[in-house]
């Protein structure tokens, strides 16, 4: 990683194992990755290979290609008249 302290806030940052949600058209991936994770402000810091994995992936997504990609259920959205 290129930083030594976190870019935002300049606080330490440590490496780990984070869930990031990437999205591409209606379709969602949930991927488990690395990220350099900042202890005071919790910005994530990404490898260039990471990011790039991400943007493949939500094109993936946009192009509804879901066949290297494992189901986690379903998600569902309320209609107006159900939000309270």
């Amino acid at each position: 990683m290129p930083f030594d302290k976190c870019p935002v806030c300049g606080g330490e940052l440590v490496e780990k194992e984070v869930e990031k949600i990437v999205r591409g058209g209606v379709n969602t991936a949930i991927l488990t990755v690395r990220a350099e994770v900042c202890l005071h402000c919790g910005e994530r810091l990404y490898s260039e290979g990471t990011v790039r994995r991400f943007e493949h992936i939500r094109n993936q997504l946009a192009r509804q290609d879901t066949s290297n990609l494992r189901p986690l259920g379903v998600t569902y959205q309320a209609g107006n008249e159900l939000r309270g």
